[in-house]
Formats: structure tokens, C-alpha cells, sequence
């Protein structure tokens, strides 16, 4: 584990740590037993209210020529767009309702209202993050690939873009998930651009791109006739809202103060019960009502479902309290809080970051801003400008 002053593990021996992997196997399998007929019904009964909400808020953007209409309309069609992201496409994905052997509500059939392609995202996702959790190099999740996310991680002046294209990435979050998804930083070299199967990978993404752009850009704003302008700006500030919301809620699951990240030679080796402390440690937690906790796909409990991502989504609450008792029991950190809390954590976690270790300590007030400049290439060594004198 790196970029901790006290390892909140040092106290347990390799029993206690196995011990504690046979008391979450024991949880798992309880829910695993109990599967049945409530969850289910959940599960349609989500799947029923969003495709009616997106329905009825397509049916008022006919009229989104009208402002009240295309408020309504566009607020219901953000709503409908994160729940089928999140409480949805996310978990059916993972394969939490595979056991129903429903293949309208499985893993292998369904394709959601994204860029990157299911099984795409399904071998990034679940074979690679959930794998790798948290772990510098190994976990694309962490900072996507292009942010610095540990103190231990070597400082570039490239770092100090960091805050602004996280928020771009944010905006358009759909976009950069397909991006990381094809690896595109190491597959665009020069060597690997003609390999066929990041081609083939590349053409399948750039046919979910064209389809969606079809559908939310052209043929629903056809539909829309003479509304059809207004339509397109709906559909794209659905999209926009749902990539911000999405992106906020698994940076609140990742990057939060006390969240832990991990070295490469730290997993080797690794047995269950070590693997399943990692995701404990590795993960941060959202408080808040049933209604947050839909919202966010039940991502707000990101240790649980980090600990148990084939489980339903709607368990989670109940797993939840059995979790904490088991941290407060090891006198292990559960890292939880409210959403703009997290929120600002981890914002404040990427800014700090984006610059030299210790930046912050040894710069006096006075002296932020000569060093800032500093740090920038180029700039160091120029003359300060006279100031401009204005007429009285």
C-alpha cells in the first residue's frame, strides 16, 4: 500500500486477515442463498419506470419549442439516461441478475445507451478494475490513465492540466471510457495502430458512436419536427448531466481522502481474504437517502460493491451494516460521507496532485504564486513585466 503515513493493516496477522475473507464468503453466500423472487420483481420494476420515464419525456420534447417543455423533458430524459447507466446497465453488466436466466436481463445480451460498447467495457470493468483495484499501473480506473494519483507517482509540469481535463473528461465521460477502454495511449503507437484486433475493437466502438449519435442527434429531433433544434440541445444536455453524475459518483467511490492505492508488487501472491481487504481499503462509501442510492446504480456502496459486484444491487443496503461491523471489528477504516463531501475530496485530492509533493506546506501565502510560476517551463528564468499604469 503506498501514500499512507500509518498502515491501518499493520495490526492484523495473516489469520485474522484469512478469517475475515471466510466472514465475507459467509455474507456472499447468504445473499446468494436468499436470491429470489423480491429481487426480481426489483429489478423489472426498475427496468419498467425508466424506459416509461424516458417515453414520457421523449412524448414532451415534442413540444420543447415550449421553455416549460423542454425543461421537463430534459430533466426527465437526465433521470432516465443515469438509471439505465447506473442502477441498469452498470449492474446487469457485472452479471448481478445472471441467475434469473433471463437473456433480456443478462450480461451476454445487453448493450446500453453508451458509447463503449458492453463487451468492451465488461473485459476493462470487471476483468481489469475489479481485478486490480486500486493498484498504480494495473487499474485504468485510477485516474484513467491520464492523472497522477499518488504521491509516490512521480511529478511532471503535465500534471498541472490535471483539474482541467479531469473536468472535461467529466463532461464527455462517455467518450473517455470507450478511450480506455481501446487503451487508446498505448495502441495508438506506431507499432500496435495496425494490430487487428484493436482495429476490429476500434471499428466496433466507432459503430456505437455513429449509432448513438444517430439516435439522440438526428432521428429523435426528426421526430420532434418543428421542435427538432430544441430536441437536440435536450439530448445532448441529458447527456452532458448523465456524464457529470456518473463521473462524480465513481470518483466519490475512488478518490476521497483515506481511500488507499496500491503497488504493483503489493497483489503478488495475493490470497482471497488479502484481495477482498483491498477492495475494503480501496473503496469509499456515499451516505444518503434510497433515493441517492438508485440514483448512483447503489455505487454508493462502493465497498460492498466492491466486495461482492456480482451481488444485486439492492442487497447492498443490507449487506451494508454487516460490512461496517466487520471494519469496526478489525479496526479498519470505513471511509463514508455525504455526496458533495465526497464530491470535494476528491477534487481536492486531484488538485493537490497536480502539483509537487509538499507544495503546499512549504509555500508561504505570499510565495504560491512566484512558485506556481515556476513550475512551468519556460517561465522561470523571465522578467517580471512592469505593471501596467492606468490614467487617474
Amino acid at each position: 500500500m503506498t501514500a499512507t503515513i500509518n498502515d491501518p493493516t499493520a495490526h492484523l496477522t495473516t489469520e485474522d486477515i484469512e478469517t475475515l475473507g471466510r466472514e465475507l464468503d459467509a455474507i456472499r453466500e447468504q445473499i446468494v442463498a436468499s436470491r429470489g423472487e423480491r429481487d426480481a420483481a426489483y429489478i423489472r420494476k426498475v427496468i419498467d419506470a425508466q424506459r416509461k420515464l424516458e417515453l414520457a419525456s421523449r412524448a414532451v420534447l415534442l413540444f420543447s419549442l415550449f421553455p416549460p417543455a423542454w425543461l421537463v423533458g430534459t430533466a426527465g430524459l437526465s433521470v432516465a439516461k443515469i438509471l439505465e447507466n447506473m442502477e441498469i446497465g452498470h449492474n446487469i453488466m457485472h452479471g448481478q441478475w445472471d441467475w434469473m436466466r433471463d437473456e433480456k436481463i443478462h450480461s451476454t445480451t445487453w448493450e446500453w445507451d453508451l458509447v463503449s460498447p458492453s463487451e468492451q467495457w465488461k473485459h476493462s470493468h470487471n476483468q481489469l478494475h475489479h481485478t486490480y483495484t486500486n493498484v498504480i499501473g494495473k487499474d485504468n480506473d485510477l485516474g484513467y490513465g491520464i492523472m497522477r494519483v499518488d504521491e509516490n507517482q512521480k511529478w511532471y509540469p503535465l500534471y498541472l492540466g490535471q483539474p482541467l481535463w479531469n473536468f472535461v473528461n467529466a463532461c464527455f465521460f462517455e467518450y473517455g471510457i470507450a478511450a480506455y477502454d481501446l487503451e487508446l495511449g498505448k495502441n495508438l503507437q506506431k507499432r500496435r495502430r495496425q494490430d487487428p484486433d484493436f482495429r476490429a475493437r476500434a471499428k466496433r466502438v466507432g459503430e456505437k458512436i455513429r449509432a448513438q449519435v444517430t439516435k439522440d442527434y438526428v432521428v429523435h429531433p426528426l421526430l420532434s419536427g418543428p421542435s427538432a433544434l430544441t430536441t437536440l440541445t435536450a439530448n445532448f444536455t441529458a447527456n452532458v448531466v448523465r456524464n457529470l453524475w456518473t463521473h462524480s459518483v465513481i470518483m466519490c467511490g475512488h478518490f476521497p481522502e483515506g481511500v488507499a492505492t496500491f503497488e504493483r508488487r503489493s497483489i503478488v501472491g495475493e490470497t482471497r481474504g488479502q484481495w477482498y481487504l483491498r477492495q475494503m481499503l480501496g473503496s469509499a462509501n456515499i451516505s444518503g437517502s434510497p433515493l441517492l442510492h438508485l440514483m448512483t446504480g447503489n455505487l454508493s456502496y462502493q465497498i460492498e460493491h466492491h466486495l461482492f459486484p456480482d451481488l444485486p444491487s439492492n442487497r447492498y443496503a443490507e449487506i451494508a451494516p454487516k460490512v461496517q461491523e466487520l471494519f469496526e471489528r478489525y479496526q479498519l477504516p470505513y471511509v463514508s460521507g455525504p455526496l458533495p463531501k465526497q464530491v470535494a475530496s476528491a477534487w481536492k485530492k486531484i488538485i493537490k496532485l497536480s502539483l509537487p509533493n509538499g507544495f503546499f506546506d512549504k509555500a508561504s501565502e505570499a510565495a504560491k504564486p512566484a512558485n506556481l510560476l515556476k513550475l512551468i517551463p519556460g517561465l522561470a528564468s523571465a522578467e517580471p513585466k512592469q505593471p501596467v499604469r492606468t490614467a487617474a
